[in-house]
């Protein structure tokens, strides 16, 4: 079976499962996104979070609470107010923590060249942790990642051990990274637009491909910062310059790494 047909079934096998996520579909605010991909030749989503707000009762290991094995009290994948914090920690009986988690999405991609197109835009849209995975024959999958998370325990065996004007800070704290995390996901979203059309105008035209080809040797001797993507803005560049992610580095990471 050739490559394309591979990934074809590979698609098909994946799309066609049912959803055993807790929520059962895909979020709100990523739908457009996934549906986008999906209905690519190239592309095929494996699993996606538009990003959300917990509260999370159980035992912790170490200085985390494992969520396969706690109580969640609280899930939004919208803003929330205080008031819903104080209402879950009611029914808390171990240790709670108040998270906050990222948007993420992991994308199966038909070769190495397309998840490294899918890859420079998330890292250029503020998702700096974003890598790509080679597997075995030949799977690649780009999981886009950032790293402006929050995570912040609340109560020991269901003692509350903070004020509620604490909790009040740390809902406002959540809420911002909320919606810094959907500017994200927007810009994902249209820069991807913007290359993949490009990507596809030069395909269809062999000798624009093949100027590109020739320049790219060249491009790659530029200054990463004389490289950034186009589609966006100043604005938006001097504010993922100075946001709280790790750089984005372009690595290849082999399986089980």
């Amino acid at each position: 079976m050739d490559r394309c047909a591979e990934f074809r079934r590979w698609k098909a096998q994946c799309l066609g499962k049912a959803d055993l996520s807790r929520k059962g579909s895909v979020d709100e605010d990523v739908v457009e996104l996934v549906q986008f991909l999906n209905a690519r030749d190239q592309f095929f989503t494996t699993s996606s979070c538009a990003g959300r707000i917990l509260l999370l009762d159980g035992s912790i290991n170490g200085f985390e609470v494992q969520k396969q094995n706690c109580c969640w009290l609280l899930v939004t994948h919208k803003s929330c107010v205080k008031d819903d914090v104080i209402l879950a920690l009611k029914k808390a009986t171990s240790d709670t923590i108040l998270k906050f988690e990222p948007f993420v999405l992991h994308v199966q991609c038909r070769q190495l060249q397309d998840a490294q197109i899918l890859h420079t835009v998330a890292i250029d849209s503020g998702f700096r942790n974003s890598g790509i995975t080679v597997g075995k024959r030949g799977k690649t999958m780009l999981a886009v990642r950032s790293t402006h998370g929050l995570e912040v325990p609340l109560s020991h065996k269901g003692k509350l051990m903070v004020t509620e004007e604490y909790i009040d800070f740390l809902v406002n704290i959540a809420n911002q990274k909320m919606e810094e995390n959907k500017r994200r996901i927007e810009r994902f979203y249209n820069c991807l637009q913007h290359a993949l059309e490009k990507e596809t105008i030069t395909n269809s035209h062999p000798k624009i491909k093949e100027e590109n080809n020739s320049s790219y040797t060249h491009k790659k001797k530029r200054k990463p910062e004389k490289a950034h993507s186009k589609c966006i803005t100043e604005e938006n560049d001097n504010k993922l310059e100075n946001d709280d992610d790790d750089p984005g580095i372009g690595v290849i990471f082999p399986e089980n790494y």
